[in-house]
């Protein structure tokens, strides 16, 4: 982490900490959690330490996967309300902005509500909402959600951000494509179309 937080520039930086790492952290055992945990809080300090411009954000799960006062009690024990400068939420998922925001702010202000913590939405594939209940995995008839932004114009909503490129599989089960990570056809022609 002091390598990665050496390598910006001394101008203003976000960073997205790893994504899926405290909303998957039940499957974990206790000693895993606290382990990772405490890396991820000692992630944030680093980077606040080494680039005080820096805004870090942790990883807030999604609307649609635990109660807001659940995944906050996550994040407080992974450092958001004190190493951190507030949550990101949706990655690479489909909920829709404003499920997002409306979660986000829940959980924000289970975290206590500290002035200054915000929330990242990622839009790269939001543009239609939620699939069809049991599709969550690259589920069809997905669009762009809202312009990347750093300028929101909503209270505690940070910005608008597209973590996954468009036409990037996340692995689905049902569809024609390729694994995680890889281009898929479908999902660039969607998304471009709504």
């Amino acid at each position: 982490m002091e390598d990665f937080a050496a390598g910006p520039g001394s101008g203003p930086v976000v960073v997205i900490l790893e994504p899926d790492a405290i909303a998957r952290s039940d499957w974990l055992s206790a000693a895993q959690r606290t382990d990772r945990f405490a890396s991820l809080a000692r992630a944030g300090r680093t980077l606040h330490a080494a680039k005080p411009r820096a805004r870090v954000y942790l990883d807030g799960g999604h609307s649609g996967r635990h109660v807001a006062e659940k995944q906050a009690v996550a994040l407080r024990e992974a450092g958001a309300a004190t190493s951190g400068d507030g949550i990101f939420t949706n990655v690479s998922d489909v909920h829709s902005t404003a499920d997002e925001t409306a979660y986000a702010r829940r959980v924000i202000a289970a975290l206590g509500g500290r002035p200054g913590l915000g929330a990242v939405i990622d839009t790269s594939r939001n543009g239609n909402g939620a699939p069809k209940a049991g599709e969550w995995r690259d589920p069809a008839g997905r669009a762009l959600g809202g312009t990347p932004t750093t300028v929101s114009g909503l209270a505690r909503i940070d910005a608008y951000h597209r973590r996954l490129p468009v036409g990037e599989a996340a692995g689905g089960v049902g569809r024609p494509q390729g694994p995680a990570g890889s281009f898929a056809p479908d999902h660039a022609y969607e998304p471009a179309t709504g």
